[in-house]
């Protein structure tokens, strides 16, 4: 792995750095406590002129070209200024990426410049459900054959930016007698297509500025040219080609993790007592050490995957294993840093509160850090590569 970056991911990193700093940070309070959705879509269309919604997509359609590590990094940086933001640009370049590995030619024509360019603020993926979110081969959402296309009954739970998105990557059983997981396709479904609705936003613990939203398809009719991949074949696509999608979640919660110990640390070498800087007692000092330490390791574990990706190599194991640590890291970051500011950091005053509300959910979407373990156990008793 090149531990360097190269002059295009160098500045991609500096671009989307400079643009949390003055554009999504000075936002990112009030888009918090208000959940105005206009900052949030505002902030999308300017991401996408500046080509942050097609990052690993191919120029011919509209996308930057700059790689999965360039993702990572852009990510990162976007989580440091606003976590809602972040996420919603890791799940659109996500929804770009798997329509361009899996989607027909006339597919991706019609969709990936849209997402590109900020025609379509926001994708959504439409896989979890209720009653199937650790284990999605048990949804109970189902397409059924009518003519010469399908219908689509079912609801979706948690679905990020369903509420502006311009497309929608479903999962529904096309045949309920095959074997659990082996019967599930997925389908491309433009977001006013008839027989869809999008609930009103789900109350959260963070990232209040997300939508997040239930999705109810009644009736919901799309022709065979909707199928994305192969029919019937649409849980191997769920589990194989989402992997990045944990390289941006780790990446996420990193940023957070970055954004409150170095608010915490600014804090620290000013604030006093017992006459002294905080930063001069040694207990500090270790927590302060102990922290970076682990947000690093986080760091190098997210480029490994990215860097493997970019390779064209598997990363299944290494997306998993950094998405794990990365979140589970951010979240002793973030509350770490809640704890060296003291009675502050429990103030919404602070950033800190945000940080560990934001930076909580990390360690539940894209694979709770129990189903990363199941994973990284499986590939490495599976004699996978070490």
């Amino acid at each position: 792995m090149q531990l360097t970056l190269t002059e295009e991911q160098a500045l991609i990193q500096d671009t989307a750095r400079r643009f949390a700093q003055s554009e999504l940070a000075p936002n990112a309070e009030r888009l918090d406590q208000t959940k105005d959705r206009d900052i949030l879509t505002g902030h999308c269309r300017q991401l996408a002129e500046l080509g942050f919604m097609g990052l690993n997509i191919d120029g011919q359609y509209g996308g930057t070209e700059a790689g999965p590590v360039a993702f990572s990094l852009a990510i990162t940086e976007l989580a440091k200024g606003c976590a809602s933001t972040a996420v919603t640009v890791s799940v659109t370049n996500m929804v770009a990426e798997v329509i361009q590995a899996k989607g027909s030619e006339a597919q991706k024509s019609a969709c990936l410049p849209k997402l590109c360019d900020g025609t379509w603020l926001a994708g959504s993926f439409c896989l979890t459900e209720a009653g199937a979110g650790s284990d999605p081969a048990g949804m109970r959402t189902q397409a059924r054959r009518d003519g010469d296309g399908w219908i689509i009954d079912g609801v979706k739970q948690w679905i990020t930016s369903a509420e502006f998105a311009g497309v929608f990557v479903v999962w529904a059983v096309t045949d309920k007698d095959a074997p659990k997981g082996r019967g599930i396709t997925c389908f491309l479904v433009e977001a006013d297509t008839p027989g869809i609705t999008v609930n009103k936003a789900e109350k959260k613990m963070g990232q209040h500025g997300s939508a997040t939203n239930e999705v109810v398809f009644e009736g919901c009719r799309v022709p065979d040219s909707a199928i994305l991949g192969e029919l019937n074949q649409g849980f191997k696509l769920a589990v194989t080609e989402l992997a990045g999608g944990r390289i941006g979640i780790g990446s996420l919660a990193l940023g957070v993790g970055q954004a409150a110990m170095e608010y915490a640390v600014d804090y620290v070498k000013e604030r006093k007592q017992f006459g002294q800087p905080l930063a001069d007692f040694q207990g500090l000092q270790w927590m302060i050490a102990d922290r970076m330490t682990e947000l690093e390791a986080a760091r190098l574990l997210l480029m490994s995957a990215a860097s493997r990706k970019e390779a064209g190599l598997t990363y299944a194991k290494e997306a998993s294993m950094a998405k794990l640590f990365a979140s589970e890291k951010a979240n002793d970051a973030c509350y770490t840093a809640l704890q060296l500011l003291g009675g502050y950091g429990y103030m919404q005053e602070y950033p800190l509160e945000r940080y560990a509300r934001d930076v909580r959910i990390t360690s539940i979407y894209e694979g709770t850090s129990e189903v990363q373990r199941l994973i990284i156990a499986r590939e490495v008793l599976n004699g996978q590569r070490g």
